[in-house]
């Protein structure tokens, strides 16, 4: 495979094993997308920066968007506690049409680079059940797409590609670890502290550590507080 891809990259796990498929499997020229959308923490758009040079991203660049001032959910308003318990239905992490803005935005910079791919991490089967995430959705985002784009009605859509859609946290583990992915610099947790160290808690933390441990390799993951 030749040509560009913009790869949304969060600075977690999931976004950096995405980025080595992109570069060191597929062998395209990398455009890394992130987002500075009101969440709690940075640790994760330093983690992304980080993450963007150590695997040859082509360029990154960080967007500021809005997101926090909408509300809504506990990763963009603090006044929400960050559930650290299991809960049914959609959590409160949930943040409302994250996932549309962002793939909106990078297929308008998909465009600008003339960029053939799209390649976004989401996952539906360890995962914390955001409706963004589903292949139906992603399938629905990609039929707008090529209606709604200039390369699209040209003939030569933007293709969005989900890597990781239908592969267990530990079949992602195995596979960024043999592309070369250094999980010690990622940063999964929703609240991290400020040097990137994860609360163990989280759901996120909760799918990390049981990813690693279903893969049968030491937890990579910085913790504030050892979890037992």
């Amino acid at each position: 495979m030749t040509g560009r891809a913009v790869v949304l990259l969060s600075g977690g796990m999931d976004s950096a094993t995405c980025l080595a498929l992109a570069v060191r499997r597929d062998g395209l020229e990398a455009w890394a997308l992130s987002f500075d959308y009101g969440q709690r923490h940075r640790a994760e758009l330093q983690a992304a920066a980080t993450v963007a040079a150590v695997l040859g991203a082509r360029g990154h660049r960080t967007l500021a968007l809005g997101l926090g001032a909408l509300g809504g959910s506990a990763l963009t308003d603090s006044t929400i506690p960050v559930p650290e318990a299991p809960a049914a239905g959609i959590p409160v992490t949930y943040v409302p049409a994250r996932n549309t803005v962002f793939l909106a935005l990078a297929l308008a910079w998909a465009e600008v680079l003339d960029a053939d791919f799209i390649y976004a991490g989401v996952n539906a089967v360890d995962y914390s059940g955001y409706p963004d995430c589903r292949p139906e959705y992603i399938g629905a985002f990609q039929a707008m797409a090529n209606l709604a784009t200039r390369r699209g009605v040209e003939g030569h859509p933007v293709s969005i590609r989900t890597p990781l859609i239908a592969l267990s946290k530990a079949a992602i583990i195995r596979e960024g670890l043999a592309l070369g992915v250094d999980y010690r610099l990622t940063v999964s947790c929703y609240q991290a502290d400020g040097a990137g160290a994860a609360c163990g808690r989280c759901d996120a933390c909760r799918l990390r550590r049981a990813g690693f441990e279903a893969a049968g390799v030491a937890d990579a993951t910085r913790y504030r507080i050892a979890p037992s």
